[in-house]
Parts: C-alpha cells; structure tokens; sequence
C-alpha cells in the first residue's frame, strides 16, 4: 500500500499557523513525524483560507524538502496552484488531482507530462459527484481514456471513486468498494486506485473505527494507496494485517514491529 500522510493541511491550526508565521519547523516536524509513521509519500495543501495558494504552496514544497526526499502530493483544485509546487519541487512529484471535465484534463495532463508527475484523476464532472459505480466507472474511462490519448502512462495514472461519508452517503460506500474493484478492467496496464480515507468518518463521532474498517474493506477490494493519517497506530496495524491476510506480506510473531519498521 502506497501510503500518502494528510496532514500538511491549512485546514489544521497548526499548520494555518505555521503558514501564516511562515513557521518551518512545525511543518518539517509533521512531515517527518508522518514519514516515521509509515508514510511513502506527504500531501502538500495550502487550505482554503489561503489568501495566497501559489506563495505558500511554494513555500510548503520548499519547506517540506529541506528535511526528506519523499515524493509530495500537490493537492489543489487551481492549476496556477499546481504549477508552482511543480516549479518549485526538487522531489518526485503528484499532481492531485484533475477532474473528469475535459478543459481540465487538456490543461492538467501535459503538465504532468511535462514534469514527470504522476497524477491523481477524481471520478467527479461538472455534473457533480456520481451516485451509483456505474457513473464512477464512466468518469473514471474517461480520464483513462485522455491520459491514453495524450500518451500519458496509465500506471502513473491513481484514480479516486470519491470516498462520501457514512453519515450522509451511507447507500453509496458499497458503490466505491465495487468501484476500486471495477477500475481495474478498464485499461492493460490497468490504472491505480487511491481516496481520501478521512472523508468515509466525516462528521461522525468513531472516526478511527470508521476509517480503519472501511480501508480494510478497501484494501480487500484491491486498493492501491490511500490519503491518510499515518500517526493513527491503529489505522496502520489494521492495515498491516489487512496486507498480510491477503498475503503481502509475510508472516512473522513479531510482524507488526517488523512491518512498522519497513
């Protein structure tokens, strides 16, 4: 599992702060910790408080690699965002996410080209988020089909069925699980899956139950990587042994510590 740590987020004080006072060291300390915890790759979002996304967007790529080499996840909806973490990454870089609308995938995809970036497709239009699997799989052939055209590799290619959460969309989860499953057939090579694990619990009062029984059914489902708080020990022990019921990894008496470690 490709595991990709969330919490390089504006939407959390601590790092609307550390923005705001152009705080270096409580960034690096939430990326590293996040690496220590399991995390193969950070998320890099501003937040929409941001009054000036494509400043501090640098600045958190510049801040982030003073301290690691792991790949970071542009996230934002704006490309002018997106294109100054990608001038400012000296890393492996993920460009998340573009959209099924075909203005967005003309524009997002050369310039993941362009920087060697691989790319996050979320399976949503202008018509909004999609409410059977059916509607995913046809927005998620879509965007395969205009990386395809455009020559972009379809195994750089995660796509995203958009995770809603249980208290508001609880008929749809089954949906998503089938969805992770069903992108699979779409191309050979076949296109990755990732989603953001924290929406499936927004709002509700058992995040972390919620979040880790869903990411095991995920995982079930063939999930390649997933957006979330590696620091959630329980979160990644579920995980790890998810893994290792499906025979991933290898059994041992000790295969938690073992695993943490790698």
């Amino acid at each position: 599992m490709f595991i990709i740590g969330e919490l390089i987020n504006g939407m959390y004080a601590n790092i609307a702060r550390a923005i705001k006072e152009r705080d270096k060291s409580e960034v690096q300390k939430c990326a590293l910790e996040q690496i220590e915890n399991g995390a193969d790759a950070l998320d890099i979002n501003c937040g929409a408080a941001s009054k000036q996304p494509h400043i501090d967007m640098s600045w958190l790529v510049e801040t982030v690699q003073e301290v690691t080499d792991k790949p970071l996840s542009l996230d934002s909806s704006k490309i002018q965002v997106i294109e100054a973490g990608l001038k400012a990454a000296k890393n492996k870089t993920i460009i998340n996410s573009v959209t099924a609308d075909s203005e967005k995938l003309d524009n997002i995809i050369p310039l993941a080209k362009e920087h060697n970036s691989q790319l996050i497709g979320i399976t949503i239009s202008k018509k909004g988020i999609p409410q059977n699997k059916d509607q995913r799989l046809e927005l998620a052939a879509t965007i395969v089909g205009a990386c395809i055209e455009k020559s972009f590799p379809v195994d750089s290619l995660y796509l995203d069925p958009i995770v809603l959460p249980v208290n508001v969309a609880q008929g749809q989860l089954k949906d998503i699980l089938e969805s992770i499953r069903d992108f699979k057939i779409i191309s050979d090579p076949p296109p990755k899956t990732t989603l953001g694990l924290s929406n499936v619990s927004q709002g509700t009062n058992t995040r972390s139950l919620i979040n880790r029984t869903f990411l095991v059914m995920a995982v079930a489902y063939g999930l390649d990587s997933a957006i979330l708080d590696p620091k959630d020990k329980e979160l990644m022990d579920a995980l790890i042994t998810a893994e290792l019921i499906l025979n991933k990894n290898i059994y041992c008496d000790l295969y938690l510590n073992a695993y943490r470690k790698k």
